[in-house]
C-alpha cells in the first residue's frame, strides 16, 4: 500500500520524534563517562613518553622541552622557562589527572588542570589547534560544567552535584 503525501507528513516527525525521544533517554552518566575516557587516554599515553622511570624523566621529554618545545607568544618564540620543572609538572599531571578522570574522582578539578595543559599546549603547538586541542578543550570544559556524572566515584562518595 503506497502512503500518500499526507500520511508521508504525518509519519515522518512521528518517527524522528520517536527516535529524539529514545536518544533523549539515554543517560546522562555514560556521555560523561565516554567523555572522561576519551580526553584521558591522549594525555596519559602522552605522559607515560616522559618517564623512563618512576619520577625519572625520559630523555626525550628533557630534550624536547630544554631544546624544540617554545612558546608562541605574541608572535615571539619564547623558551620554556624551567624546562625541566616544567617537563616534570607535565609528565606528572599527564598520568595523575587521566587517572583522576576515568575514576571519576574529583572530575571537576582534574578536567581543569586538563583544560590548564591544553592552552599551554595550544600556545607551544598552535597548528594543533582544530584537530587536537579545540576537540580537548570541548571535552574537558564539558567535564568542568557537569562534573564526572552518576558513573564517577565522586558521586559514590556524594561529592558530585549532578
Amino acid at each position: 500500500m503506497a502512503m500518500t503525501l499526507d500520511s508521508e507528513r504525518k509519519f515522518l516527525p512521528g518517527v524522528i520524534g520517536r527516535i529524539e525521544a529514545m536518544l533523549a533517554a539515554i543517560p546522562h552518566a555514560l556521555p560523561l563517562l565516554a567523555l572522561r575516557i576519551a580526553i584521558a587516554v591522549p594525555f596519559y599515553k602522552s605522559g607515560l613518553t616522559k618517564w623512563d622511570g618512576f619520577l625519572q624523566l625520559s630523555n626525550g621529554a628533557r630534550y624536547l622541552f630544554t631544546q624544540e618545545f617554545k612558546l608562541h607568544i605574541f608572535g615571539n618564540l619564547v623558551a620554556y622557562p624551567y624546562p625541566i620543572a616544567a617537563a616534570t609538572l607535565a609528565g606528572i599531571g599527564e598520568i595523575v589527572l587521566p587517572i583522576l578522570l576515568v575514576l571519576g574522582i574529583g572530575t571537576r578539578f582534574a578536567a581543569l588542570g586538563i583544560l590548564a595543559m591544553t592552552a599551554v599546549i595550544q600556545i607551544t603547538v598552535p597548528e594543533g589547534w582544530a584537530n587536537f586541542h579545540l576537540p580537548w578543550a570541548a571535552m574537558a570544559l564539558m567535564l568542568v560544567v557537569f562534573g564526572g556524572g552518576a558513573i564517577s566515584l565522586d558521586r559514590l562518595l556524594g561529592r558530585s552535584a549532578r
